[in-house]
């Protein structure tokens, strides 16, 4: 997910990790490096998303190999963020460690230690990560919407809309964004403005069980129960695995807390 999803070597940094590597001192002594070498660096930057194995072996071969600093920092990140899609956070945290250590100037690995945090359920550790990456990148979009998230796990509802603000600014079409602004307005009993950004993910992806979950909220608090039953169905219809008691137990929950 950068960790909020599981991507390869993420946003850019696998060309960047390939032209380091070709780059370095073992590449240098071998003009036409080998297929299992340039096998290694593909499968590090995800070419394999069959489970998150392929890019831990490969990530772990080229962390071995005694390579360029720089690449050695994106192998450790990058296996790091394979570790967090098995949900080994413990472990993904000590490869950010390690990315960080080597390269302490790179916001991602900042990033995806906070969300691994966040997902341990350590959220203050998560926020403070999530500062870091957001100090070193001010335009990092995804770190604006993994703080936000975090905020709103510690139902501080009012900072994961302004983060979500944030992330809209910099990137408008972001589903994410507007999907996770409309949660915390509902919650906040802004309710006209969270309809309008639920109905602004479903422009961009009318299938969104998480979506529709958020604008069934929004219906319920404007008390119109009947269009907030029928995206509770949407909700699962399009994500059968959620739990319709889950949905609305959690929905019943914010009602009485309001």
């Amino acid at each position: 997910m950068e960790s909020t999803a599981r991507g390869a070597i993420i946003n850019g940094v696998a060309p960047i990790l390939i032209l380091l590597l070709l780059g370095s001192p073992v590449a240098a002594q071998n003009p036409k490096p080998n297929d299992n070498f340039l096998n290694n660096i593909a499968l590090c930057n995800g070419s394999d998303r069959s489970s998150p194995e392929p890019q831990i072996i490969g990530c772990t071969a080229l962390i071995d190999s005694g390579e360029h600093t720089t690449a050695v920092a994106i192998a450790y990140n990058n296996r790091g963020d394979a570790y967090t899609s098995k949900g080994e956070y413990d472990r993904a945290i000590q490869d950010f460690d390690q990315s960080i250590k080597l390269g302490p100037t790179n916001a991602k690995p900042f990033n995806n230690r906070g969300v691994a945090y966040l997902k341990k359920g350590e959220y203050d550790l998560a926020i403070k990560d999530l500062d870091e990456a957001i100090r070193l990148n001010p335009n990092y979009v995804k770190a604006f919407v993994n703080r936000a998230e975090t905020y709103q796990k510690k139902n501080e509802y009012d900072r994961a809309a302004r983060d979500y603000d944030e992330a809209i600014r910099l990137e408008p079409n972001l589903k994410a964004a507007w999907n996770g602004r409309c949660w915390s307005r509902a919650i906040l009993g802004e309710l006209q403005a969270a309809l309008e950004d639920c109905n602004k993910a479903l422009q961009s992806e009318p299938n969104d069980a998480a979506t529709f979950d958020s604008r069934g909220l929004t219906y319920l608090k404007m008390g119109q129960f009947d269009t907030a039953i029928d995206d509770y169905n949407s909700a699962l219809r399009f994500e059968p695995k959620l739990a319709k008691r889950a949905l609305w137990t959690r929905a019943c929950q914010v009602q009485e807390g309001r």
